[in-house]
């Protein structure tokens, strides 16, 4: 059997963390075994789809790098084969017409709350032998309900919350396609996982009462089944389940906010399956080991320093050259004069240890690309008249000498001994002329970066 698994969701919004979740599962069980994963998108909510919508699951399937073998296919285009399998269906007696308004059905259900049943339709419509059906009534159109088994249960093996039985007077005999034609969801959703050959289903565990009903209309087609399992919802910090109060819940935030997408991937990955103690690896390892076996059917918690740490992880990790592609227009967006600057990548290199976000380290990188503005109490406090003839010497002497790391470095030990200062004596005050700040990196490094012109006029004007 060839693995085959899909991503279906509704384009009525961004794409959420729980979706990207599911995604990601369901494309690394395809990837474990070498079979397929298909996107589809499930349109048929046509007051609440958005092509916007659309495109915004496109965008955060190719950031995360969660590629499809198959589709995008859309509902909507497919409204002809839904059609002709109704056609079938009514044909065979496992649906029929029910031309009841939504008025009667509503008052059905009305009385059975009364009645202290579960509301239900009652079957009026329902064809079964010698009974008799009431007149058509002129003008009204029909809906397709689904003839669903009146005695029995649905049972399956959910592969996160193991086996699950619903009983069939549960169920309704629900609406398949409505009076203008068009499908229901359910129904759809049956017909495709049939069509594209579906070995595996993995959705969220809000489905769960749409399982039965999907399983029962595969059967009334002879369909074969695939295998269910319905994930946990993500909960935020306070154990709530999450919204955008929690902060960004839309995939397409992250890259905006400066993440990574292998961060964002290793961190879902890790919110309802294990590999042990692991809390780092690579999706090459994540499709190695994945299986339905360490998937948990309890909730879990979003932990955006968790989030953060790892995604400083990868920014240590990553090319120099691809974080400075990302942090560039952040840094132009915030006014940094980057063509009078030192080079963004050796800069991206020098800051990118501390940093937890792409933001981050555009915000880190500025100091290199703005006049700095020290705080004149800084001043006052680090350039006293026993550091200034040092700082003079140490500009005169930048003038010629081998402009690197470590010749910076031996250039500040033989000024300090010749002073008779400490080196933070020196190296604070040469902080607030080249930056305006007292907090960066080794002094030696950022000498470096600036330059020999840079470097030289800074001191003498902070002087």
């Amino acid at each position: 059997m060839t693995v085959r698994t899909r991503f279906a969701p509704s384009p009525t919004g961004y794409l959420h963390l729980g979706g990207a979740r599911t995604a990601l599962y369901a494309w690394a069980y395809a990837r474990h075994f070498g079979g397929q994963f298909i996107l589809r998108i499930e349109d048929t909510d046509l007051e609440r789809s958005t092509p916007e919508a659309v495109q915004a699951i496109l965008d955060g399937m190719h950031w995360l790098g969660l590629d499809y073998d198959e589709g995008p296919f859309y509902q909507m285009k497919r409204m002809d084969r839904y059609r002709e399998v109704i056609l079938t269906m009514l044909e065979a007696g496992t649906a029929y017409l029910c031309y009841c308004s939504p008025e009667q059905v509503e008052a059905m259900r009305e009385r059975m709350r009364a009645a202290g049943e579960k509301p239900r339709y009652d079957g009026t419509w329902r064809p079964e032998p010698g009974k008799e059906l009431p007149p058509v009534p002129a003008g009204i159109k029909p809906v397709v309900r689904f003839k669903n088994p009146l005695d029995g249960e649905v049972t399956w093996n959910d592969v996160v919350k193991g086996q699950i039985t619903i009983g069939n007077k549960e169920l309704d005999d629900l609406v398949i396609a409505r009076p203008d034609g068009t499908p229901t969801y359910n129904f759809c959703v049956a017909v495709d996982d049939w069509d594209m050959g579906i070995t595996h289903v993995l959705r969220g565990d809000d489905h769960v009462n749409n399982t039965p009903r999907q399983i029962n209309i595969l059967a009334a087609l002879g369909a074969p089944l695939p295998q269910y399992g319905h994930l946990p919802m993500i909960l935020g910090a306070d154990g709530e389940k999450l919204s955008k109060r929690h902060g960004a819940v839309s995939v397409m935030e992250y890259p905006a906010q400066g993440y990574l997408p292998e961060a964002l991937l290793n961190y879902l990955a890790r919110l309802g399956w294990s590999h042990g103690n692991d809390e780092i690896f690579s999706m090459e390892q994540f499709t190695e080991w994945f299986n339905l076996d360490h998937l948990t059917a309890s909730a879990a918690q979003f932990n955006d320093e968790k989030l953060a740490w790892l995604n400083n992880h990868y920014i240590k990790q990553a090319d120099n050259a691809r974080l400075a592609a990302l942090a560039q227009p952040v840094l132009e967006r915030d006014g940094a004069r980057l063509a009078s600057g030192p080079d963004l990548q050796a800069v991206i290199g020098l800051m990118k240890e501390r940093a937890h976000t792409v933001n981050e380290l555009a915000d880190a990188a500025m100091l290199f690309y703005r006049e700095p503005k020290a705080d004149p109490a800084l001043v006052a406090q680090h350039l006293t008249e026993a550091v200034r003839p040092a700082l003079a010497q140490f500009a005169e002497r930048c003038k010629a000498v081998e402009w690197n790391k470590a010749a910076l470095s031996a250039l500040l030990k033989e000024v300090l001994a010749a002073h008779g200062l400490k080196m933070p004596q020196l190296a604070m005050p040469l902080r607030l002329a080249l930056t305006g700040q007292l907090q960066t990196p080794a002094i030696d490094a950022v000498l470096e970066l600036f330059g020999r012109a840079v470097v030289v006029n800074r001191i003498e004007k902070f002087i």
